[in-house]
């Protein structure tokens, strides 16, 4: 597995990127792994190794590039706690919903254009925050993910914003998938619910399930509530995505 550690020309700034790739003389399927609110680090680095040995070159970008380079958290992140809320701030604030489009756009682009990454279709993966980045990516060049999938993401559905996420869906082409968490307060049952109606809506290839006992932060090894054999089963799923759309 070889690790190179990037910086992306995006259109703000230059953001810190690692590129995962199991077999750097052959060009691969290409994944866009979106981290969550503490971006990259070692619990991320390992999700992405994980996904680059099943075949694929795995591009993993700091979201956050505006406010900070990694580690975008040098203190302990404790939910409620002052100083982790103002980060979170910090780290969200810019990223409004312009944008946003124009970062996804970018780094679909960006993983294309890498060596280690084949001509074909690509696939996107975003947790938490970046669960919606995912949609907008899918959205931002439908030509080109054929797949994408979010875990337990946040503000998927936002009633009476014209910038909710899940109205992109009439311009994404892609194969989809959803998991959710449990009394998720980003994430409630009813937003849940709205965007499973979307979804039929649209017609396309997805699906959308909520994982039993999972609370938000699930799939990620160094959050306090992860969920090892959840964690397993979503990555199952991903894997399943994938597996179909870009092979």
């Amino acid at each position: 597995m070889t690790e190179e550690e990037l910086q992306l020309p995006m259109p703000d700034g230059m953001a810190d990127a690692v590129l995962f790739s199991p077999e750097p003389t052959r060009p691969l399927p290409g994944v866009l792994h979106l981290p969550d609110i503490g971006s990259i680090r070692e619990a991320h680095r390992e999700m992405a190794r994980r996904l680059a040995a099943q075949g694929y070159a795995v591009l993993m970008p700091n979201p956050f590039y505006r406010t900070v380079r990694p580690p975008v958290f040098d203190f302990p992140r404790k939910m409620g706690e002052a100083r982790t809320m103002q980060r979170f701030a910090e780290l969200v604030g810019p990223m409004t919903p312009e944008a946003q489009q124009r970062d996804v756009a970018a780094y679909v682009d960006l993983l294309a254009a890498q060596p280690a990454v084949g001509p074909g279709a690509v696939g996107v993966v975003g947790y938490c925050f970046s669960g919606a980045l995912a949609l907008r990516a899918a959205a931002a060049r439908p030509g080109k993910v054929a797949a994408a999938s979010s875990f337990h993401g946040g503000g998927l559905y936002k009633a009476d914003d014209p910038n909710s996420p899940h109205l992109v869906l009439p311009q994404v082409r892609a194969r989809l998938y959803f998991g959710h968490a449990v009394e998720d307060r980003s994430m409630m049952a009813e937003d849940i619910a709205h965007v499973e109606q979307a979804l039929a809506a649209w017609g396309g290839a997805c699906e959308s399930e909520t994982y039993e006992g999972a609370s938000h932060g699930w799939t990620v090894p160094d959050n306090p509530v992860f969920n090892a054999t959840q964690a397993e089963r979503a990555f199952a799923k991903l894997t399943e995505l994938f597996a179909g759309a870009l092979r």
